[in-house]
């Protein structure tokens, strides 16, 4: 740490909670300059990011005071008056790289969805009271999807007892407390597209951070993944998907994509229908230095993220123009519907963040589709291509 860095900490204080509330700045998003501030919430109780152990070190004011206490609060003044006078480099903590990462893949992603459908998102700004916040950017009624989100979200804040315990039982060297610090940050997206020829999309990469009372890391783990849900299945779009991401996975690790994508086979599962969500992908949590070096598992979401594009916009090239009936949309909303069940009654990531004082749930149900039905006893005719879906769906496919 630098003399200006360990200066800057030792004139920090604590302050008291702030009580200004939730505020969204509403503007149209375009692709250029975006300096705000993020937010992600805490993406379940242990299933919430992953991966990695880095902070600003921090000891002493002087040698003959007791350390400083800080809070999120705190934390959250530090980083925002580092980013503003220093910038983010090579050399700054973790979270911050992490941040101006996926501030960036946002931009990407976006464009190339403008692109796409020819419309511009709407980008809403929001900050949080402890501290983070968020800019969430929503397509809706395109002219090629009929919802599209991807948003960003950063959260400071402290987990309560309950939260600390179920943690400990993945993260060891998290100390019992009744209280802890936390940093959360991650980029979410869900993608629907209005033809029903053309795949459903899911993608999170997320970082989580506790931080000891002196502001310093305590443990750190990266988290994430992506996922394809076809409502009519073309067994090469699912082979090119799934090639794309094994590709990004192999550079780091080969163990590392049939594990995860075992691992997104039975995480996006609707349990209680006896089929998975969709062809699935790739999907990991608890990436922590246990697991790999954090520069390494840093360098391996990067990858991940940076794969989106060429594993989805070459499907979407293909079949968002191909003619559909009325029988085939009506198929759409009913597995959209299947969609909907799985997000509201098994995502952890949901549940959890629902429940997180001050989260913006606007953002958090940003990944429900627009339109979905429910039809009592729906059944697909024998030998058609929905039950070949759903035979697929039953019994997951290695595409690779």
């Amino acid at each position: 740490m630098s003399k200006r860095q360990l200066s800057q900490l030792v004139l920090l204080r604590p302050r008291p909670q702030l009580s200004r509330a939730t505020r969204p700045l509403c503007r149209t998003f375009t692709s250029g300059a975006n300096k705000s501030s993020s937010s992600r919430w805490v993406n379940g109780t242990a299933i919430a990011a992953i991966g990695a152990v880095s902070a600003a070190g921090l000891t002493y004011s002087m040698t003959t005071q007791k350390p400083l206490k800080f809070d999120a609060r705190s934390l959250a003044d530090l980083d925002e008056r580092t980013k503003r006078e220093q910038g983010v480099s090579d050399q700054s903590p973790l979270r911050l790289r992490m941040e101006k990462f996926i501030r960036e893949q946002q931009k990407e992603i976006v464009a190339e969805l403008e692109r796409l459908d020819g419309k511009k998102f709407r980008g809403d700004e929001w900050t949080r009271p402890n501290g983070g916040g968020g800019l969430s950017c929503v397509l809706q009624e395109g002219n090629v999807f009929e919802k599209a989100g991807v948003n960003i979200s950063v959260v400071y804040g402290t987990l309560p007892k309950a939260a600390i315990a179920k943690m400990r039982d993945n993260h060891k060297s998290i100390a019992e407390a009744d209280n802890l610090d936390f940093y959360a940050l991650g980029l979410s997206m869900v993608l629907h597209p209005y033809n029903p020829m053309a795949p459903t999309v899911h993608l999170n990469y997320r970082y989580f951070e506790t931080m000891l009372p002196d502001g310093t890391s305590q443990a750190a783990w990266f988290g994430g993944g992506c996922d394809l849900t076809p409502n009519y299945l073309f067994d090469e779009d699912a082979v090119h998907f799934h090639k794309t991401i094994k590709e990004a996975c192999d550079k780091h690790n080969k163990e590392y994509y049939p594990k995860f994508k075992k691992w997104c086979d039975e995480y996006f599962r609707n349990t209680h229908r006896g089929e998975a969500r969709g062809v699935g992908g790739i999907f990991f949590d608890d990436l922590d230095e246990t697991v790999a070096d954090p520069e390494n598992s840093f360098a391996f979401i990067q990858d991940c993220l940076k794969a989106f594009l060429p594993s989805y916009i070459p499907i979407m090239e293909k079949r968002k123009d191909l003619p559909f009936t009325a029988k085939e949309k009506e198929w759409q909303q009913v597995r959209r519907g299947r969609y909907v069940e799985f997000n509201l009654v098994h995502d952890r990531g949901t549940a959890f963040g629902l429940n997180v004082p001050g989260s913006r749930v606007e953002s958090i149900l940003m990944s429900l589709p627009l339109t979905a039905s429910w039809r009592y006893m729906y059944e697909p005719e024998p030998r058609s291509r929905e039950e070949r879906l759903l035979e697929v769906l039953k019994n997951p496919k290695e595409w690779v």
